[in-house]
């Protein structure tokens, strides 16, 4: 039975799509659910799995055309024995030994980088090695295998060259932008461009959070089944209560209308490995630390697996970025469309401070507040930012809501 595989259905805000990589050729078998090819967006990478036990038939969007939400990318035969034709496949693809658990993305990628196979251990089904985990390989500092040794041997000194790369060579690596990161780029551009952006400053004594923080992290964890007691929580409780004060922090603009959100849903920044996500926390105003901590913990791994979904980062009336875990002292968020304010935090550094006439070493960050002055006034983004700075430094009062 022939069934056509299509792509997903996108969302309204995702135009199309481009096909990133074929995990199966046409003659090659497939069991129900497996996969068989993703699918790259602005967003986020999307799988498509096979819908029975069979046979692709043919590929007709091949690795790089761009597809739309629901076209057709490929014919499936189910029920197809791909015994024959998948077993030529792989022989001509890959060395024999290895054929029969190297896929052909991730035998791509190991010649194109002169690795062994051998050398790779598979996370796949049977043992078999997948495109994540050659990237892993090399990541962990891969070395081709025949190339290395010559170099080291005829000069010691080096070593930390790169492998394959005659001394003195200057190598230049030209790589397509995959679409996530056209897409960030592309939208920061036009944050700039369209939006009337301001930036305002504050520093927060970051000493009552940490105090409260190793008092009760021990239990808090051993209460909350092993969540972890972190600052974002605190910054995610104090964000949300500071724009329940001032709402058209809270609002975006929508041609020439201004949308107030009657809720609170924080975008929270996760680094990954393709580049800036933004996934989203839903009512955070009825989410307690431990949800915060917990869900941010489960964007964080979903994020540096791939895992994020798009209804993970639909939507926001906020966000927050954290620039700190990475040393950054000081720097201007720039907004993220359609929000009309981000809130940039930043490394925790001593620094002595006069304190009633007095010179203490406190633990001090500054916060860094963007906004569109088109819908926020300076007044209010100024104690917009003032508010969050006092509920940070007596945190007594996010509790009591005061």
């Amino acid at each position: 039975m022939s069934i056509e595989i299509k792509a997903p259905t996108f969302p309204e805000s995702v135009a199309d799509g481009t096909i990133a990589t074929w995990h199966k050729q046409p003659g090659e078998a497939c069991s129900a659910d497996e996969l068989i090819v993703d699918i790259e967006t602005d967003k986020v990478v999307l799988e498509v799995v096979a819908p029975e036990d069979g046979v692709i038939a043919e590929v007709l969007k091949g690795e790089g055309d761009t597809v739309l939400s629901d076209e057709v990318i490929a014919k499936f035969e189910a029920g197809a024995a791909g015994s024959a034709a998948p077993a030529a496949a792989e022989e001509a693809a890959a060395p024999a030994g290895d054929a029969d658990k190297v896929g052909p993305a991730a035998r791509k990628l190991i010649d194109e980088n002169g690795l062994d196979a051998s050398q790779i251990t598979g996370t796949g089904k049977n043992g078999g090695i997948t495109k994540e985990d050659v990237q892993n390989f090399i990541k962990n500092g891969a070395q081709a295998p025949a190339a290395a040794p010559a170099p080291a041997a005829a000069a010691p000194a080096q070593a930390a060259a790169p492998v394959n790369v005659p001394a003195g060579e200057r190598v230049e690596k030209r790589v397509p932008m995959t679409r996530l990161r056209a897409t960030i780029a592309k939208r920061l551009v036009e944050a700039q461009q369209n939006a009337a952006m301001l930036t305002t400053y504050n520093e927060v004594n970051m000493k009552p959070v940490m105090e409260l923080r190793k008092q009760y992290k021990d239990l808090f964890e051993k209460t909350h089944n092993g969540t972890r007691l972190g600052f974002m929580s605190f910054f995610v409780k104090a964000a949300t209560e500071a724009l329940k004060k001032f709402p058209a922090v809270n609002a975006s603009i929508d041609g020439n209308d201004m949308v107030y959100h009657g809720y609170q849903d924080i975008g929270v920044a996760v680094s990954t490995d393709r580049g800036l996500m933004v996934p989203v926390l839903r009512d955070t105003d009825v989410m307690s630390l431990a949800d915060v901590e917990s869900t941010i913990a489960d964007f964080g791994k979903r994020g540096r697996e791939g895992k994020l979904g798009m209804d993970d980062m639909q939507g926001g009336t906020f966000t927050i970025t954290n620039g700190g875990v990475f040393g950054s002292l000081m720097s201007t968020p720039i907004l993220n469309p359609p929000q009309t304010a981000i809130l940039g935090m930043h490394k925790i550094q001593e620094r002595p401070m006069a304190v009633n006439g007095q010179v203490e070493i406190l633990p001090m960050m500054y916060l860094a507040l963007s906004y569109d002055h088109r819908m926020i006034d300076g007044k209010e983004a100024v104690q917009f930012l003032v508010t969050i700075k006092d509920l940070l430094e007596d945190p007594a009062r996010m509790l009591l809501e005061v």
